[in-house]
């Protein structure tokens, strides 16, 4: 082959590639058609990919780029008007949604789930149990060493979370903090997954992350999009997930109760355990839009199976409660 005939057939391939982009750029957008951008709290990342995948299975012309951040960088491509879609841990405020509507935006804001703040710690940790004051006297400085919560051998105690600017930080600050500081013991890693390595590596450290990163149904990752979707489109009864037996999580009481509990999903159900928040997604999709189409899809049936699915509570499927065998 000469090289005259190899550029022509690359010139060829190139016209044909241009022309596919170019008839993609061109679909119209509906609600199951078309491209649409949001922003989606990374502590929350495991969820909405698995509703991002299905959702684009069902509807293979739509297009749905996520990008993950932290919830602040959420809000402010939100109120910028460079996105609109968000998912968050927390309800927009009148003053934002007065803000949203002076910019001829329509603002829909649902809570999607309720989510439960996981604490872990390395296996070869003999600690099992603590309560909400001592996890508060940890993130306060308070209690540096294992020593201060009980006869230890262990040395100094760390927190570890994914981002400094994360939900989760704020969320532990307000609830077991009432906003105060946090303590010189507290360190970010980066991401979720760097937390559960550095837990893995430490015996000393405590590790903050959302449940849905811990449980056993996040192997549904390795399913093909086909068969993610095959378990939640058919009306065929969907069980929860179960925490992992690849990493210690700890039981959790408040210190008025005898009982400590682990963050099942019929413990978050119930609310006995202590250390949970919401999810919200929030649109300012006109109707008949890909983002308005897919705010539905989320909030709908399926959507809120995909959720049951990840070892959290969705917020508007009717759950059947089986008890089990639980530590």
């Amino acid at each position: 082959m000469t090289y005259r005939n190899l550029s022509i057939i690359i010139g060829i391939a190139l016209a044909s590639t241009l022309t596919g982009c170019l008839k993609y750029e061109k679909k119209a957008n509906s609600s199951t058609t078309g491209t649409m951008t949001m922003v989606c709290d990374n502590t929350f990342r495991n969820i909405m990919e698995q509703e991002i995948d299905v959702f684009e299975y069902q509807y293979p012309d739509a297009h749905v780029l996520a990008r993950y951040a932290p919830q602040n960088e959420a809000l402010d491509s939100l109120f910028s008007l460079n996105t609109r879609t968000v998912v968050i841990a927390r309800d927009l405020t009148k003053k934002e949604r007065d803000f949203l509507k002076s910019k001829r935006r329509n603002v829909k804001c649902s809570k999607i789930a309720v989510d439960a703040v996981a604490l872990i710690v390395n296996k070869d940790n003999p600690c099992s149990m603590l309560t909400t004051k001592e996890i508060g006297d940890i993130l306060s400085g308070s209690s540096t060493q294992w020593n201060d919560l009980e006869p230890s051998e262990l040395g100094k105690i760390s927190i570890i979370f994914d981002d400094a600017a994360s939900s989760l930080v704020q969320f532990m600050r307000d609830s077991l903090l009432n906003g105060g500081d946090l303590g010189p013991n507290v360190y970010a890693q980066g991401s979720i997954p760097a937390v559960v390595e550095t837990v893995s590596k430490n015996v000393n450290a405590i590790g903050v992350l959302g449940v849905t990163w811990i449980t056993s149904d996040m192997k549904s990752a390795e399913l093909t999009p086909e068969e993610r979707a095959m378990s939640v489109i058919s009306d065929d009864p969907i069980q929860g997930a179960t925490l992992s037996d690849d990493i210690k999580v700890l039981k959790l009481r408040r210190p008025d109760e005898v009982t400590a509990y682990k963050p099942y999903q019929q413990n978050i159900f119930d609310g006995t355990y202590p250390l949970y928040r919401p999810i919200y997604m929030v649109t300012t999709g006109v109707s008949g839009s890909l983002a308005s189409g897919f705010y539905t899809f989320v909030t709908g049936d399926i959507g809120q199976k995909i959720i049951l699915k990840t070892g959290i509570m969705p917020a508007r499927t009717r759950i059947q409660v089986v008890q089990v065998g639980q530590d």
